[in-house]
């Protein structure tokens, strides 16, 4: 398989508005709608840390390239900082603080003992051999050894890295320590201390917090329709958990084309045509469908689960999905997210929607912790329980603020993270106000 066959999380690139600044508004206008003080947004609008990196590579062919690496870590008042690492060519360095602040959101939501981290390297993968990636991989873990570690920062997979490059990474690392160390990372594979589950993980909850939004609008999801746009890993473990809850995904967009069948799509032929090393876009038992056309579909539930700022203020208003689920980080933009609201989609936002990754690595590092392994079985229901819990709290603070699911959504992060900093006599409680 291709790098690109295991992207666990999908792109937020330059296009568009800045995503560092986008946080920020969302940060604050939290901030207020909790009633707090405005010295807790300036504790949390920057990354605590920021380390860029040079990397320069021999390739094949005798060329050096020097290449630029990041790490970002925003917050590690609850444990930590986690988060995963992506090789790009529109990585940059708001990107990367954008992320790890969304990290630190996403583990505050589901009460996880971690803080936000995020990395990148500006670079096309493709554009390299196996060799000269590997090289890549192991350089970027030695240059940021000095900040990471199982108790400090534990990066994990993102877009185009894979468990393969994992494996690169903490070997590298445990090269440096003279012993290993799997807590170091996490999405490793299974045989060096990954855990079972991991790679379905955000799919899987990307499907449950779709069932409780289902339960709150009393749709019947045996009778309901979906589109996925996008088909990497979190596209088609999002499908596939659809059609076994009985969801009919009827049209799928990726970067090849798009498909449609009213009557809905063959989602286990489906996934193994393209594991044969086929595009979806050749699948010959439907129609073809853009982007734009499969946005606007009568379904009851649209999946974006590629890349960001896809709904806008020129789609939104064509969405008649009764629920849009955040698959990917920053689909919405804010103007697209308002458009939602107002027209009364039910919104499951990124940071609680695609959490199911972060808490399965999370329990990948328990289980390096105590050197003891879990079955699939226990992973997949202690992720049930997290992810029903954290979309309980998201939309208990909903109906409490009478707020969007996505300000609830920081609201909870948010006030998880201030009890922390006033335990921590960071913030005294005239700080807290009304909260």
């Amino acid at each position: 398989m291709t790098v690109e066959q295991h992207k666990v999380e999908a792109d937020i690139s330059t296009h568009g508005k800045n995503p560092y600044e986008i946080v920020q508004e969302l940060l604050k206008e939290s901030v207020n709608g909790l009633g707090l003080d405005e010295s807790i947004y300036q504790i949390l609008k920057k990354p605590m840390r920021v380390l860029e990196v040079s990397i320069p590579i021999r390739k094949d062919n005798g060329d050096i390239v020097n290449y630029t690496g990041y790490r970002s870590q925003h917050l590690d008042i609850l444990g930590p900082t986690k988060g995963g690492i992506r090789f790009h060519p529109e990585v940059n360095i708001d990107e990367v603080r954008a992320l790890s602040i969304w990290m630190s959101m996403k583990s505050a939501i589901i009460q996880l003992p971690l803080g936000g981290g995020k990395g990148g390297v500006i670079v096309n993968p493709n554009d390299l051999n196996e060799r000269e990636l590997e090289e890549l991989s192991r350089s970027y873990i030695r240059k940021i050894t000095p900040i990471i570690g199982p108790k400090k920062d534990i990066p994990a997979p993102d877009m185009n890295t894979t468990p393969e490059i994992m494996a690169w990474m903490i070997d590298e690392y445990d090269k440096l320590n003279g012993y290993n160390v799997p807590g170091l990372l996490t999405g490793k594979p299974i045989i060096i201390g990954g855990s079972q589950g991991r790679l379905e993980a955000t799919g899987r909850g990307v499907v449950i917090t779709i069932r409780e939004a289902a339960n709150a609008i009393n749709l019947d999801l045996s009778q309901a329709t979906a589109a996925i746009q996008g088909f990497g890993n979190v596209g088609s473990a999002t499908a596939h958990f659809l059609h076994e809850s009985g969801v009919k995904v009827v049209a799928i967009t990726d970067e090849s084309g798009g498909i449609y069948n009213e009557n809905g799509i063959n989602i286990p032929e489906l996934t193994e045509f393209v594991a044969e090393g086929n595009v979806i876009a050749d699948y010959e038992k439907c129609e073809s469908i853009s982007n734009e056309k499969m946005f606007a579909l009568p379904i009851d539930i649209l999946i974006p689960a590629a890349i960001e700022n896809q709904i806008t203020k020129e789609t939104a208003p064509t969405i008649q999905a009764k629920i849009v689920a955040e698959a990917a980080n920053g689909p919405s933009t804010p103007e697209g997210n308002d458009i939602l609201e107002e027209n009364g989609v039910f919104i499951i936002p990124d940071i609680l929607c695609n959490a199911g990754g972060v808490t399965v690595s999370y329990f990948e590092w328990v289980q390096n912790t105590m050197n003891y392994y879990w079955k699939e079985e226990k992973v997949n229901r202690e992720l049930e329980e997290k992810m029903i819990s954290a979309f309980k709290r998201v939309y208990e603070m909903k109906e409490e603020k009478k707020s969007g699911m996505r300000q609830a959504a920081y609201m909870v992060g948010i006030k998880h993270l201030v009890l922390a900093l006033k335990a921590r006599g960071w913030i005294k409680n005239g700080d807290l106000s009304k909260m």
